[in-house]
């Protein structure tokens, strides 16, 4: 390349591959800590305050469930029946949450007498239609045992409007909670359901067995409920190392509960949490998704924890040559698991079944028709609409949590502006009345963030008023052809008053967007998904790290010896929009406020059936403490919001605008139209520099 005095400036790291190599990092990290936790205690074989620590950490992801003691009163609604070889299906249906129904099929043995030992079964990410689930259940009740066969929320199940596991579980982030509740109370809940059959005999508890997210639910919800006595968790388990954090799968956001990572919660270690609770490990060697020789590897370490625990042979690995499923052959070996560790009765009888006497029931026979109208995304609403009642909405209160939300702490915005980060600068170039300059800041070891200054010529002293500008789509967007940021900064205009633009491209966004990785070929994986999960479990949202990052450009600008650090105003489009409220409400010492395309507030996300917003919108807790209303009317400077978004992209309405404006925020919502788009935003931009001024 040509070195040019406008040439950008060559980062340190490849900016397509800096955000995901620094969340790799960091998770790795996560891990080899808790790697490093995990062999301190096999070698020393204190296992008792080890396995409560995790399980602590595993129940600080749920909260109260209301299951068991803390669960409402069963009421059961027998929808149907059907007698088999073997076997009967009852079809019933009981709360979880309140009007939150779990669509159980009971699989009751006809060739035994009760009462039947109980096995549970958690659908995996696909229905209990199908065969990975209705054959073991089959299986198990043929074989003596009861099974309770359900749904998981979402995916092909009937459960699905509302519930989708990407779409609507990342919904739960916002309100505090992770998706992953819905999915293990429904299990521990299904324990209270057959604690209230005379014909079930729960009096050493229950065994728990499940395929892919099926068997992830047996795992989490044997760390939570000790009624839970034998578990089979099947082709789910890999370390996170490996499949979630190196390779980068996206997975679902109930597997990545906000600081997972952070609390060391890997898979290896939740199994390990389990002992000394029989285990019965099972996998495909040619399982598709999670590789055989990772979870070779996990099921080594997880034995050693059982031998360290004097619960060696209380830990079986059983690799299946088959792919990813749950077939009859893992069936057989978890009943006669279950014989020798919940009947303790290893030699317990047991007729021959061969494969070709099962088959699938029609799936009109196992269906239970719950509500649909109660569902993930409704119960999270409800619970932002009571947070909404009851959190404090003063401007001090609500610009220290918006610091604690960004992960600021206790550092003060002088702070900040004292240890910003490193700049690299390049050599400013004439253009017509301004200089050009691309600026590289350097925040952190392993990321970089291009920037674009454009700042008057022949100003020397600092006097010039400036804009710091963050944009979801590129730092130059609003740039390139006399865009809105040259417009207000009067680009061209030599007889007006100019002022400086900085426009940086924060972490994921512009030039350093992510490139993609294998995983996202599937229909559920995508970049924004991956970063956004990993940078939850971290416990530390990309959109938080970004807020950092803007705070930090801030500090840069004010320091630039052509700018007078009282008058700066922030602007942003799109996400970077959130970004601009919220440094501007933790720093309290910006001159206004624009924004324009930018989301009106989290609340509509949740509101929406539908959403267009990328998936590290969702910031965790933040609606505990703030919408994005709130925030910016916590903001001490003038703040104009032009041409708000709802969560289907789609601009407010003239009454939606009113009503907003209508609070006495002091905040001031506009419609732009289309055409005067420039001229509209440059004269709200002139109005606050001229009003810094």
């Amino acid at each position: 390349m040509f070195d040019v005095t406008q040439n950008p400036i060559s980062p340190r790291v490849d900016l397509r591959d800096m955000l995901r190599q620094s969340l790799i990092a960091r998770g790795l990290a996560c891990m080899e800590r808790a790697t490093q936790r995990r062999q301190a205690v096999v070698a020393a074989g204190q296992v008792d305050q080890y396995r409560e620590t995790l399980r602590a950490s595993v129940r600080s992801f749920y909260g109260e469930l209301p299951v068991g003691t803390s669960g409402a009163p069963m009421d059961v609604t027998h929808v149907s029946s059907f007698d088999k070889r073997g076997y009967r299906l009852e079809n019933v249906l009981f709360d979880s949450f309140p009007g939150w129904q779990v669509n159980a099929t009971v699989y009751v043995p006809l060739d035994y007498s009760p009462p039947f030992p109980v096995v549970i079964i958690p659908v995996g990410h696909s229905g209990k239609q199908f065969d990975n689930y209705q054959l073991p259940a089959q299986f198990f009740a043929r074989s003596g045992y009861m099974a309770v066969l359900f749904d998981p929320p979402g995916q092909s199940s009937e459960k699905r409007p509302g519930n989708d596991h990407f779409v609507d579980g990342v919904r739960a982030y916002l309100a505090g909670e992770s998706s992953s509740r819905y999915f293990v109370a429904d299990a521990l809940r299904c324990i209270d359901y057959v604690q209230t059959r005379h014909d079930a005999d729960v009096s050493r508890g229950v065994a728990m067995t499940g395929v892919s997210g099926g068997g992830t639910t047996t795992t989490l919800a044997g760390a939570l409920d000790e009624r839970i006595r034998v578990l089979g968790p099947s082709c789910c388990v890999s370390p996170l190392a490996d499949l979630d954090i190196t390779q980068c799968y996206a997975g679902c956001p109930e597997t990545h509960m906000w600081r997972r990572y952070a609390e060391g919660v890997d898979e290896v270690d939740l199994l390990c949490a389990l002992s000394p609770k029989p285990m019965l490990l099972m996998a495909g060697e040619f399982d598709e998704v999670f590789r055989i020789e990772d979870t070779r590897r996990l099921a080594g370490e997880v034995g050693a924890m059982y031998r360290a625990a004097q619960a060696e042979d209380r830990f079986r690995f059983f690799v299946d040559r088959a792919g990813h499923c749950y077939s009859l052959a893992q069936a057989r070996q978890f009943v006669g698991f279950m014989d020798r560790w919940l009947c303790m009765d290893p030699n317990r009888s047991r007729p021959d079944l061969p494969d070709e006497l099962f088959g699938l029931d029609p799936y009109d026979e196992i269906r239970c028709h719950p509500r649909t109208d109660v569902n993930m995304r409704t119960l999270t609403l409800d619970r932002a609409r009571a947070l909404a009642q009851t959190r404090e909405r003063t401007p001090e209160h609500v610009r220290a949590a918006a610091a604690q939300v960004a992960g600021v702490g206790e550092r003060r915005p002088a702070d900040l502006r004292q240890s910003a980060c490193a700049l690299q600068a390049g050599v400013p170039f004439r253009v017509w009345t301004h200089h050009w300059q691309q600026l590289l800041l350097q925040l952190e070891e392993n990321i970089d963030l291009p920037a674009t200054y454009l700042y008057p010529a022949g100003v020397t002293s600092p006097s010039s008023a400036a804009i710091l500008h963050f944009d979801d789509a590129g730092r130059n967007r609003h740039l390139y052809r006399q865009g809105i940021l040259a417009e207000a900064v009067n680009f061209l205009d030599r007889d007006a008053q100019t002022a400086a633009v900085l426009s940086v491209d924060l972490r994921g966004w512009g030039d350093s967007s992510p490139a993609m990785y294998p995983y996202e070929l599937a229909g559920w994986g995508s970049i924004d998904r991956t970063l956004a999960y990993m940078s939850n479990a971290l416990g530390d949202p990309l959109m938080a790290m970004r807020v950092r990052d803007g705070l930090a450009a801030l500090a840069i600008l004010r320091a630039r010896p052509e700018v007078d650090p009282a008058r700066i105003v922030l602007s942003g489009c799109g996400l970077g929009g959130i970004i601009a409220m919220h440094v501007a409400a933790i720093d309290a010492q910006v001159s206004g406020v624009v924004t324009w395309d930018s989301l009106v507030s989290f609340m509509s996300l949740l509101e929406s059936e539908h959403y267009t917003w990328p998936a590290d919108v969702f910031m965790p807790n933040v609606l505990l403490h703030y919408d994005l209303p709130e925030l910016a009317a916590a903001i001490p400077a003038p703040v104009y919001v032009c041409n708000p978004l709802d969560a289907a992209g789609n601009h407010l309405t003239v009454s939606q605008l009113d009503q907003l404006n209508a609070d006495g925020s002091g905040v001031t919502y506009v419609a732009v139209p289309a055409r005067g788009i420039v001229d509209n935003l440059r004269h709200l931009l002139r109005h606050l520099l001229g009003k810094a001024g």
